[in-house]
């Protein structure tokens, strides 16, 4: 895998990414790039269903790249390969959210890349329909050697921002816990008395904090 493999955003939270890569023209291809698209929107915060739909979108832009088009023209390009490309933008505070755009590039075919209407019983032909209803937005641009579809994907703001929200509250918890190990009221500070309490009868154990 060659291309740019760094963060726009380095950080222990980023909140912007973009990669290009140039993939080997094999099937394999497609689990390489589901990941490494993956780790990026993981370390972004983005919730692990957007994560989903993501890697979905990008695997049927890649397979359909190697499926029916061909590699990308050399010697500008690696022999027998394509091109990857996201960019990633989010916002954890209250707002829009983000958005990821995901682009593959490749040497091109006989004819344009458009949604196909098969049959109830078909096997294939629905990569570029489960783009359309996933991706708020979709196209493709052509030039003399090379074609490139994309998509767009929303990102809610509910969808944004997950990491951040695990990291903080394991800084409560750690927050919460005094010298020794012992849990400390986080309001005050004053020790937490552990008060053992039995269930009998095989009844629920039922607390109040009073």
């Amino acid at each position: 895998m060659s291309g740019d493999h760094t963060p726009f955003d380095p950080g222990e939270h980023p909140t912007k990414v973009e990669r290009h890569v140039i993939l080997p023209y094999v099937p394999t291809t497609v689990m390489d790039a589901r990941r490494r698209l993956g780790e990026d929107l993981r370390a972004l915060g983005v919730a692990e269903e957007r994560i989903d739909e993501a890697a979905l979108i990008i695997s049927e832009l890649v397979s359909n790249a190697l499926r029916h088009a061909s590699p990308l023209p050399t010697p500008a390009n690696p022999a027998n390969s394509v091109g990857v490309a996201w960019r990633a933008e989010v916002d954890a505070s209250p707002g829009p959210g983000g958005w990821l755009e995901i682009s593959v590039r490749d040497g091109g075919s006989t004819t344009m890349p458009r949604v196909a209407d098969p049959s109830t019983t078909g096997l294939g032909g629905r990569g570029l329909g489960i783009v359309q209803h996933l991706a708020g937005r979709w196209g493709t641009e052509m030039d003399a050697t090379t074609t490139t579809v994309w998509a767009v994907l929303d990102l809610p703001d509910e969808d944004v921002g997950t990491g951040r929200e695990a990291d903080a509250a394991a800084e409560t918890t750690a927050l919460a816990v005094g010298p020794g190990g012992r849990a400390r009221d986080p309001a005050d500070g004053a020790p937490v008395v552990p008060l053992p309490f039995t269930a009998h009868d095989g009844g629920r154990a039922r607390g109040a904090l009073l």
